[in-house]
């Protein structure tokens, strides 16, 4: 079965059954690594991507149930000669130690940025809850969210 979805802004058709797990897909089908397997229970947050801009866990989530819709990736925010804020706020905050957690971190905070350009540190947490993290940077991701949040109200490109 031929199933039609958008991957990073680009049009995709993948034979897979429509059982498969998009993290399968995305991994395995269509070459995007970013995407991570932690638990597979929607426990710890590594494999976070964006479907039709909300965030959703790759390793539960059907092919099926993506059909015609737009997944965006770690891969699909930006590059190396051009980050995304997120991304260059993360660097800049050395927010990642192992860095297993942080293409899941990242989606989830796209998606809070997109729907809050001003968030307190208190909606920062919240959006983050969901994601395992056992390096001990929680604080520097916190202020990394915090400074990409500033760097796209004051005119970074998204």
């Amino acid at each position: 079965m031929n199933i039609a979805l958008t991957v990073n802004g680009k049009a995709r058709s993948v034979g897979a059954p429509g059982t498969t797990s998009l993290l399968e897909v995305l991994r395995n089908h269509l070459g995007l690594m970013g995407t991570r397997y932690g638990c597979g229970l929607e426990q710890c947050g590594c494999c976070m991507v964006l479907v039709d801009d909300q965030p959703t866990y790759a390793c539960t989530c059907e092919l099926g149930s993506v059909t015609g819709r737009q997944v965006t990736t770690v891969e699909g925010l930006g590059t190396p000669a051009a980050p995304h804020p997120l991304q260059q706020a993360f660097l800049d905050e050395q927010a990642g130690q192992c860095g297993y957690c942080l293409s899941g971190i990242l989606m989830s905070a796209k998606a809070l940025l997109d729907r809050n350009p001003n968030p307190s540190r208190a909606d920062i947490v919240a959006a983050l809850d969901k994601h395992l993290c056992r390096c001990g940077a929680h604080q520097r991701i916190l202020r990394a969210v915090e400074r990409a949040a500033a760097s796209l109200r004051n005119g970074s490109p998204a």
